[in-house]
C-alpha cells in the first residue's frame, strides 16, 4: 500500500498554506494520500514516502521555517523524494525577469543545504496584501497595490507532473 505524500508548508500571511491545500487536493484527485502540514509542526518524516515542500520567497529568502525544516530533516530527506515549491512574483503584468529572478533566489537558497536535491522545483506566484504588513516593511514597500497572481491551474497541473516522481516513491 502506497505510503502518505507529506504536503508540508510554511507561511506568513497563509496564500502558501492555500496553495499547499490547492495541491494536495489535485493530488488526492488523482488517487495519492496527501496530508498537509505546517512544516513547523512536522517532527518526523515516518509513514512518508514522498514530501512536498512549500514556503514564500520574502525579501529575497526563502521562508525561516522551510530553511530549518531543511536542516533539521536532511537525513529524512535523503531517503524519500521530494518536490519544493516557492511563491514568489506577485506583480501584474507578468513580468518575466521578476519569475527569472525568484528561481534564482529560491535556487541560491536550496543550494545552502548541501547533498539536498529535490526530484522537482517550482515557482508559482503570489499573494501581496499590503494591508497585512507591519512596520518597517509596510513603509518600505510604498504605495504597491494589493495582488493575487497564484494560478489554480498551474498547481493543479504540477501535481500531475509530480504524481509520476511520487507514485514511485511511496510504492
Amino acid at each position: 500500500m502506497p505510503r502518505n505524500i507529506l504536503v508540508g508548508y510554511a507561511t506568513r500571511y497563509g496564500s502558501t498554506r492555500d496553495t499547499a491545500e490547492t495541491l494536495a487536493a489535485a493530488l488526492r484527485g488523482r488517487g495519492l494520500s496527501a496530508d498537509v502540514r505546517p512544516l513547523r509542526d512536522v517532527n518526523t518524516l515516518a509513514g512518508y514516502g514522498a514530501a512536498v515542500i512549500g514556503a514564500p520567497l520574502y525579501l529575497f529568502r526563502w521562508h525561516a521555517d522551510a530553511r530549518r525544516f531543511l536542516s533539521r530533516r536532511r537525513k529524512e530527506l535523503a531517503g524519500i523524494s521530494v518536490a519544493v515549491f516557492a511563491l514568489g512574483p506577485t506583480h501584474v503584468p507578468h513580468d518575466e525577469e521578476e519569475w527569472r529572478d525568484s528561481r534564482r533566489q529560491l535556487d541560491r537558497e536550496l543550494a545552502r543545504h548541501p547533498g539536498f536535491s529535490p526530484a522537482a522545483v517550482k515557482i508559482f506566484g503570489g499573494k501581496y496584501d499590503p494591508a497585512m504588513l507591519r512596520f518597517p516593511v509596510k513603509w518600505l514597500a510604498g504605495d504597491v497595490p494589493a495582488s493575487d497572481v497564484r494560478d489554480e491551474a498551474a498547481i493543479r497541473a504540477w501535481a500531475g507532473e509530480l504524481k509520476p516522481i511520487l507514485v514511485s516513491a511511496t510504492e
